[in-house]
C-alpha cells in the first residue's frame, strides 16, 4: 500500500492547489469569459461579420469560392476578435464617461479590465494583424485601415469620437471587413460606388446609435455629431447619410439602392413617431440583419441563380 501524505509532510513546492482555490478559479475563468462576451456586445457582432458575408458573395464567380480557409478566417475574425478589440480599446478609454452612461447598466457593462482582458484585446488586435498573412495585398489597406480606425476611434491622441463630425466619418470601419474581404476574393478593389455608399451608410449608424448617448456624452463634456446637431437635427443628419448611400448604391444597381432606402424611411419614421429612440435603437441590429441576408443573397443569386435553386 502507499502510505497516505498528511498535509503536515508534504512540502509547500508539493502543495497542490486546494478543492475551493480550483473552484474559484474556474468560477473567475467564466465569470472573466462573460464578462469579454458582453464587452464584445453580441448584438452587434453582424456589424462586421455581415460586411464579409456581402463582401464575399459579391467578389466570387463561382459558388466555389464561397467558403474557403481564407474566407472563413476572415468571417471568424470580424464575428467574434474583431469585436473584442474594436469595443475593448472603446471601454478602455471610455471608463470615466460610461460611468455615467444608462446604456452600461444591462445589455452592455462598464469596464473592470483586468490584465486577462487587457490581454485577449491586445491579441485580438494582434491576431487582425495576422490575418495579412493569408490575404493578398490589394486586402491589406482595408484590413490595416480597420485596425487603425478601431484604435483612433477611442484613443489619444486622435480620438475621433470627441471631434463632431470626424467621430462619424471615422465609423467608416465598419465598411472595410466588406471591403476586405471582396479584394481578398475578387483580387481588385470594390466598386467605389459601393465603397462609398457603404461608408456613407456606416456613417448615418454610428450618428443614430449616439443620438441615446446625447445627455451622458454632454453630462461628460463630451462633444459629439449628435451632441453639437441635437436629437432633431441628429436625425435630419442620419437621414441624409443614408439617402446619399442608397444614392451610391443605386449606381451599381437600382436594386440595391432601393433595398438601401429602407434606412431612410426607418429614420424618418422613428423621428416622426412616439416611439423612444432608446428603445429603437436596439431593434436596429435586426434591421440590418434583415438588409444584409438580402445583400447576401444578391450576391449569391449572381453566381448561382434563384431558379437553379428551386427543384
Amino acid at each position: 500500500m502507499i502510505p497516505a501524505v498528511s498535509d503536515q509532510n508534504r512540502s509547500a513546492g508539493d502543495e497542490g492547489p486546494r478543492p475551493a482555490e480550483e473552484g474559484q478559479n474556474r468560477s473567475a475563468g467564466s465569470e472573466g469569459l462573460r464578462y469579454l462576451l458582453v464587452l464584445s456586445r453580441p448584438r452587434f457582432w453582424l456589424y462586421l461579420a455581415g460586411p464579409v458575408a456581402v463582401g464575399v458573395t459579391y467578389g466570387i464567380d463561382a459558388v466555389s469560392g464561397l467558403f474557403t480557409p481564407v474566407t472563413v478566417a476572415l468571417a471568424c475574425y470580424f464575428l467574434v476578435p474583431a469585436n473584442v478589440f474594436l469595443y475593448g480599446v472603446n471601454d478602455v478609454f471610455d471608463a470615466d464617461i460610461d460611468e455615467l452612461n444608462p446604456k452600461k447598466e444591462g445589455r452592455e457593462a462598464r469596464w473592470r479590465g483586468s490584465r486577462p482582458v487587457v490581454a485577449a484585446v491586445v491579441a485580438s488586435g494582434a491576431l487582425g494583424l495576422a490575418t495579412l498573412a493569408i490575404t493578398p495585398r490589394v486586402a491589406w489597406p482595408y484590413l490595416l485601415g480597420f485596425l487603425l480606425l478601431a484604435v483612433g476611434y477611442s484613443a489619444p491622441p486622435l480620438r475621433f469620437k470627441t471631434t463632431p463630425f470626424l467621430d462619424s466619418l471615422s465609423n467608416g470601419l465598419y465598411a472595410l471587413p466588406g471591403a476586405a474581404a471582396y479584394a481578398t476574393v475578387a483580387g481588385t478593389h470594390p466598386p467605389l460606388a459601393a465603397l462609398a455608399g457603404a461608408w456613407l451608410w456606416t456613417m448615418g449608424m454610428h450618428t443614430f446609435s449616439a443620438i441615446p448617448d446625447i445627455e451622458p456624452d454632454r453630462a461628460a463634456g463630451i462633444d459629439t455629431t449628435a451632441t453639437v446637431l441635437g436629437e432633431g437635427r441628429t436625425y435630419g443628419y442620419c437621414f441624409a447619410a443614408w439617402t446619399a448611400a442608397a444614392a451610391a448604391f443605386w449606381l451599381v444597381d437600382a436594386r440595391l439602392g432601393a433595398l438601401l432606402g429602407v434606412y431612410p424611411i426607418f429614420v424618418a419614421w422613428v423621428a416622426r413617431s412616439s416611439i423612444s429612440v432608446d428603445r429603437a435603437y436596439w431593434w436596429f441590429p435586426a434591421l440590418n440583419t434583415v438588409v444584409g441576408t438580402l445583400l447576401s443573397m444578391g450576391g449569391l443569386w449572381r453566381v448561382y441563380p434563384l431558379w437553379e435553386a428551386l427543384p
